[in-house]
């Protein structure tokens, strides 16, 4: 039978599971697209068609024999490739990793996903060991924007931004250190949710900065993003963070709407005067919204060199041993930057972690007077592959950086964070942040479903 393109994964698992579509005729079809696609995107780095069509066929049986496969039944979706798939190395977007043995088994996010029926297409491109803004990675290539191929996807999960907006992926997952889900978010125009530090599971995933990572997905609306964030929700002994974490579902509280809710416009560290698209987007979101107040975040500034230090000593340490054995085998730029981490004096990484702590104390009082925060994603919309440096606020800055630079002072203390693309009249994609209290993600997506709804948020259909 006939697969649309650009079906939402609710449409896809309504039409599986009530016999209306085949899910192995949905991942043919998906895997059609990523052989005409992927040679001009660089989105997946490996496609595991064989187990796809299997996982289908299964799932297709189950639906003839009368079970239910479950609320994903038959979604196709493709992870970053730090994320371990039984059978294939992981490689972390790294050269020296694909050089270890395959993994001998599914990271947890992936299992959980499959239990509730979703099929997996492959591991996607990603900026090396994480350490990356862009999506140019030195090994595998740059991973291009299908809004605009000559322009970056966003990284660290470049791929998973791609793949999404390009509609080879109807649902990915990805990362997020610093923001490395909200920048490929923005830049490609898709809607993900970065949970909040310790809500989903990291077993099975390489990691990068051990106190700072999050795991979640990216999907093309905000009812995909809550089946896939639900499914994946739940306690694991095996990963410290998560292991007394129950399940907080949040499909049926999606339409839930704003009323009541205190929304206020981030100012100070997050101001965008001489940003003409991130003030656009949020401008845009906050009269969606009805956000009634603008509110500086005390010690954003602060926390963003915390984040710093932290991300720089955590991961030079991990990967001490590669640095002193294979320097030659990393990205110069990845690895110049882990050794700066690497000569760090202990007592600067003190320092950060009580100024973390500090800056944790007044987000968490600035809680107490609104519920949800308007932000920028990114200070711009995508740019060039290869570009280096961009004007910012009159200053000639790197770009590699400072595509984080509204990102990292919210993920330094772990605050969920619904990254939400705003039709504001921009040429390229580019989107907000809706940031919640801790353990709040259902707040943040209804208001990117108010917005959604409202035809303000929505997720742009590509060039390509």
């Amino acid at each position: 039978m006939s697969v649309p393109d650009w079906l939402t994964a609710a449409e896809i698992a309504q039409g599986v599971r009530s016999g209306a579509l085949s899910a192995r005729d949905v991942a043919e079809h998906h895997l059609a697209r990523i052989a005409a696609l992927n040679p001009t995107l660089n989105a997946y780095t490996d496609v595991t068609a064989e187990r796809a069509c299997f996982r289908a066929a299964e799932i297709d049986a189950a639906v003839t024999g009368g079970s239910d496969p479950g609320p994903l039944a038959g979604v196709p979706f493709a992870v970053k490739n730090l994320f371990d798939i039984e059978g294939l190395v992981t490689r972390a977007g790294s050269k020296i990793n694909r050089e270890n043995p395959a993994a001998m088994a599914d990271a947890e996010l992936i299992r959980r996903l499959e239990a509730a029926g979703a099929v997996l297409l492959g591991g996607l491109n990603m900026g090396e060991y994480a350490y990356d803004f862009t999506g140019e990675n030195a090994h595998d290539g740059a991973c291009r924007n299908p809004h605009d191929t000559d322009r970056m996807s966003g990284g660290s999960s470049s791929g998973s931004g791609s793949a999404t907006a390009a509609g080879i992926a109807p649902l990915s997952l990805g990362s997020d250190t610093n923001g490395s889900i909200r920048v490929p978010s923005s830049l490609c125009g898709i809607f993900g949710l970065k949970p909040t530090y310790g809500r989903l599971t990291r077993h099975g995933s390489f990691p990068f900065v051990d106190s700072l990572d999050h795991l979640g997905p990216f999907a093309r609306s905000t009812g995909d993003l809550a089946l896939a964030y639900d499914a994946m929700q739940g306690a694991d002994p095996r990963d410290a963070s998560v292991a007394g974490r129950p399940v907080e579902a949040v499909t049926g509280l999606l339409d839930e709407g704003i009323d009541g809710l205190r929304i206020a416009v981030a100012s100070g560290w997050f101001d965008t005067d001489g940003l003409p698209d991130a003030a656009a987007a949020v401008e845009t979101a906050a009269k969606g919204l009805g956000a009634g107040r603008t509110v500086e975040v005390p010690g954003a500034a602060a926390g963003r060199a915390a984040a710093f230090i932290i991300t720089n000593a955590e991961s030079a340490a991990l990967h001490l041993n590669r640095l002193r054995d294979r320097p030659d085998d990393f990205d110069p730029d990845t690895r110049d930057r882990f050794l700066a981490g690497a000569m760090l004096p202990a007592g600067w990484l003190v320092r950060a972690q009580q100024v973390r702590r500090w800056y944790l104390e007044q987000v968490t009082a600035l809680f107490e007077e609104v519920d949800l925060l308007i932000a920028p994603s990114t200070p711009f919309s995508a740019p060039l592959i290869g570009q280096k440096t961009m004007e910012l606020r009159g200053d000639e800055l790197a770009v590699r950086p400072n595509l984080g630079l509204f990102t990292q002072p919210v993920s330094c203390i772990g605050l969920p964070v619904a990254a939400t693309p705003i039709e504001c009249g921009t040429v390229m994609p580019i989107g907000v942040q809706i940031i919640a209290p801790p353990w709040r993600e259902d707040l943040a997506l209804r208001a990117a479903r108010h917005l959604e709804r409202e035809g303000i948020a929505a997720a742009r259909r590509p060039a390509v």
